[in-house]
């Protein structure tokens, strides 16, 4: 209860205050921040997928707005040689204000991906937006089979369904891209798992169903637990190197990210940067109020 009160409070906090926490999970505010740090991770071994934050803009203009920083970014960093690829947030370009606006912004999105020999991958975000951003999804695979991939959630009631009812989309030269991760957002329990052990075994569920039916698969977690069953499920079914990559959140356990790079298996960071880092950092501590703990320990301990 006390990490959940001080996480409501942290909005009306100096931002000063709040960035010294934030600052070791975003790279930045600037596109050369992103840069920076991803040509950093590049050198240490592992891919990248930058996020330029933002989300549930208020109007159209803000969508294209961001549509045309999108575009912006991807042309930089295909320039700039970084080996990566792109993060969506489909509320950032519309999809609570007009579906019809949000997916022709991403389709120009996409399209100068295709043009750039790079991917865009869907984040999902709450369970409002869960079947919205499915059928984005489903329309732009269509369109560019093999330019865009798709977050699902362990903690969902729904996702092993969901991901069943895609695989008409999977073929063997363009198969589903799917970012596996536990699930963040705060669901009422008839949306979503919410036993720590429950989300776990729901995780190893739906991994072990893309990585026998041809899914191409990021195995997005810090959780060694959920790693090193990972691993395990791999040997057991022989699955080749190319076939999957485990992903990580920036500034989140480097040390476990470099032993993964050091077993050989390939490992992407999800990189976040941009002037919204306020309101992306108080948000998350809203839907995760144990995150409180280590905001304190920065402010105390590191500092």
């Amino acid at each position: 209860m006390i990490n959940q009160l001080i996480a409501k409070m942290l909005p009306y906090f100096p931002e000063r205050l709040v960035w010294i926490f934030s600052k070791r999970y975003i790279s930045g505010q600037y596109i050369n921040d992103a840069l920076s740090e991803s040509r950093k991770l590049n050198i240490e071994g592992a891919l990248v997928t930058v996020d330029l934050l933002g989300e549930y803009v208020k109007n159209l203009q803000e969508a294209e707005h961001y549509k045309e920083q999108y575009i912006d970014l991807i042309e930089r960093f295909t320039f700039e040689r970084v080996d990566g690829n792109f993060s969506v947030k489909p509320s950032m370009f519309g999809l609570l204000i007009d579906q019809e606006s949000c997916y022709r912004n991403l389709r120009e999105v996409v399209d100068v991906a295709d043009k750039c020999d790079t991917s865009i991958r869907i984040d999902m975000e709450d369970s409002e937006c869960t079947s919205i951003e499915i059928e984005l999804f489903r329309r732009l695979k269509k369109e560019f089979p093999a330019r865009v991939g798709l977050v699902v959630q362990a903690y969902m009631r729904r996702t092993l369904d969901d991901v069943k009812s895609l695989m008409d989309l999977n073929t063997a030269s363009a198969p589903l891209n799917f970012r596996l991760c536990k699930g963040i957002y705060i669901e009422p329990i008839h949306v979503a798992y919410k036993g720590h052990q429950e989300i776990r075994d729901h995780y190893l569920e739906d991994l072990r169903f893309m990585l026998t039916n041809g899914i191409y698969a990021g195995i997005a977690t810090h959780d060694k637990y959920l790693i090193d069953k990972s691993y395990e499920l791999i040997d057991e079914l022989k699955i080749p190197k190319d076939k999957y990559e485990f992903q990580m959140l920036f500034g989140v356990t480097p040390q476990l990210r470099r032993s993964i790079i050091a077993k050989g298996h390939r490992l992407r960071v999800y990189v976040p940067y941009g002037k919204q880092w306020f309101g992306y950092s108080t948000r998350r501590l809203k839907e995760n109020p144990g995150m409180v703990w280590h905001i304190l320990k920065a402010l105390f301990v590191r500092h």
